[in-house]
């Protein structure tokens, strides 16, 4: 789905926004659209998907997909587990959005993988770390679970964390919290971070360069991230730029344990060079890095169109299966 605003003449309007006199924001209209979950086994469709609550007064939930060659074969062959959070600079969009909802069923396809994806609070009604720690929640929600389609086909001894865009900041930030805690059953061995969406004050030469870009420009995710800070606090805060207050004792945890760590993006995408320079600081820690950059392309690249996204399932794919 194409959006006819300019982002760079009308940031808010590009985002589904109006911005109040008071700082506050009128979102105007939903132009995302959103699939139910189907999780009847008589359905045609290849992946079998249902929600299920988490906190119900925050109104967070999950929504799990399940490959039906799995339902339908032998359940002692289980699947690896991918927790999975969405994109929309922390104020857009759900994990019901279709964009999600198709692009979580073909990686449970592809990979295949039982996909958890995590409904969480959005910014500006919840500022940071309110996305964070639903994710977290959501992620220590499972350990006690007796939901079926986990206990059954699940491999908790393989599970990565994995998001795109803003949900790739998600899947960073849980991670650096996820090694401190007692998850078990659930082992982490992985983090998937799919063009994930950074920020800080100063300009690095890919946002210089474009500026003018007409899926994300750098006034669109200075707004996001206006939005999604808590008060008081500018772009070079831990919760927007992962170079600031780099955990070293964390970050050799992670080292430690042996996880690994794919890092994807492309040039034609304003965040390209954060992305480029986390996994170099995260190289330098010795930390077991996979990174995959390439030309061309935009921020959210393969997301709606899957014919554009056959080498990212791929190396979705290896990472995982190797």
């Amino acid at each position: 789905m194409s959006n006819p605003i300019d982002p760079t003449v009308d940031p808010y309007g590009y985002l589904g926004m109006a911005r109040n006199p008071d700082g506050s924001v009128t979102r105007i209209v939903e132009i995302f659209p959103t699939t139910p979950a189907c999780s009847n086994p008589s359905d045609s469709n290849p992946v079998l998907t249902k929600d299920i609550p988490v906190n119900e007064s925050n109104k967070t939930w999950v929504r799990i997909f399940l490959p039906r060659k799995a339902f339908d074969s032998d359940p002692a062959v289980k699947l690896p587990v991918i927790f999975y959070y969405h994109g929309g600079g922390l104020i857009l969009l759900s994990a019901d959005s279709t964009m999600f909802h198709e692009f979580c069923s073909k990686v449970a396809i592809e990979i295949p993988a039982v996909i958890v994806s995590t409904e969480y609070r959005l910014a500006p009604e919840h500022l940071l770390p309110a996305a964070y720690d639903d994710c977290m929640e959501a992620l220590q929600w499972i350990k006690p679970t007796s939901d079926e389609w986990l206990t059954k086909y699940a491999d908790f001894s393989k599970c990565y964390l994995m998001g795109s865009s803003a949900g790739g900041t998600i899947a960073y930030h849980i991670g650096l919290r996820a090694v401190r805690d007692d998850l078990n059953p659930v082992k982490i061995i992985g983090l998937i971070l799919h063009q994930p969406f950074f920020g800080g004050v100063k300009r690095t030469q890919s946002e210089l360069r474009l500026v003018n870009d007409k899926v994300l420009p750098p006034c669109v995710t200075d707004i996001m991230w206006e939005l999604a800070l808590p008060t008081g606090v500018d772009r070079d805060h831990e919760y927007c730029n992962p170079m600031v207050g780099i955990k070293s004792d964390v970050l050799e945890q992670i080292k430690d344990l042996g996880w690994k760590i794919l890092i994807t993006g492309f040039d034609g995408d304003p965040l390209i060079d954060r992305q480029i320079e986390l996994a170099k600081v995260l190289k330098e820690k010795g930390l077991r890095v996979i990174d995959e950059f390439s030309e061309g392309g935009f921020h959210g690249y393969g997301i709606r169109d899957f014919s554009e996204a056959n080498k990212l399932f791929g190396v979705l794919k290896n990472f995982i299966t190797s």
